[in-house]
């Protein structure tokens, strides 16, 4: 059953503008008002891993409307949340990540597929090579200059900055990929992967708040590839769905072209 385009950009826009809210509440909070203290041996390293789930969150997001589906009813709302989201991230553009996660869906595990590594099993190779295939000079020039914004233009310490914005978004990388490539990519022992079909895609089998902690639902990642028409919230009852047989893949022009 489709879901209403209504619906989908009502909850997928008021759940993203919660996660940017919430982000730069702490993040805001972190650097300029926070006063050191003994007591950060425990806060401070919870304020990182707070920041590092949130930034996971708005990658998330930055995904789904990469596929159009973060707020498919407005597609401009949809390219400027996204863009909004990639840049608070890490200082993205949205642009450049955008062709190559659809060359990901249109040839998923094959040497087309810019988040694939031959090797296939070892995680920081497999690591370094995601990272090179999606970040260059723009990529580290947009890194600068959001440092350069909260430093030199917001007055921000750039003690804080390594700590409460870089750290957390090299961090949530790392759970990015762990979670959302590396695990349901990765080739098993068997000679085909132990795959299911043609997106060569494995899902966790964490439970809800497992699943939302870790990667915000993308570790359900086989459902994200038959159905990457449906956002991140919407993945736990894809995953029902394809548990009792009722999942169908989406249209081929979804998971193949880039969002509106």
């Amino acid at each position: 059953m489709k879901y209403p385009r209504g619906r989908q950009t009502l909850v997928g826009v008021g759940l993203a503008l919660l996660l940017v809210l919430a982000w730069a509440a702490l993040v805001g909070y972190a650097l300029f008002l926070h006063r050191w203290s003994t007591a950060d041996l425990l806060l401070v390293p919870l304020m990182v891993a707070v920041v590092c789930w949130l930034d996971t969150g708005l990658f998330i997001v930055a995904h789904d409307a990469m596929h159009g589906t973060l707020a498919p009813a407005r597609p401009w709302v949809n390219r400027a949340l996204g863009a909004l989201c990639m840049l608070l991230y890490a200082g993205f553009w949205i642009g450049r990540f955008q062709p190559r996660h659809m060359d990901h869906h249109r040839a998923p595990g094959t040497a087309e597929d810019p988040d694939f590594h031959l090797q296939g099993r070892r995680f920081w190779p497999w690591y370094g090579n995601f990272m090179r295939q999606y970040t260059g000079l723009p990529e580290l020039l947009g890194v600068a200059g959001m440092t350069a914004l909260f430093v030199f233009g917001l007055g921000a310490p750039f003690e804080r900055v390594m700590l409460f914005w870089a750290l957390p978004a090299i961090l949530s990388s790392v759970q990015l990929f762990a979670f959302g490539t590396w695990l349901p990519h990765r080739l098993g022992e068997e000679a085909d992967g132990g795959f299911a079909d043609r997106h060569r895609a494995r899902s966790n089998a964490y439970g809800l708040w497992a699943s939302l902690i870790t990667c915000f639902h993308f570790g359900y990642h086989h459902e994200h590839h038959l159905r990457p028409d449906a956002p991140w919230w919407r993945l736990p009852a894809m995953r029902r769905q394809l548990s009792a047989g009722g999942i169908r893949p989406a249209a081929a022009s979804t998971a193949d072209r880039a969002a509106p």
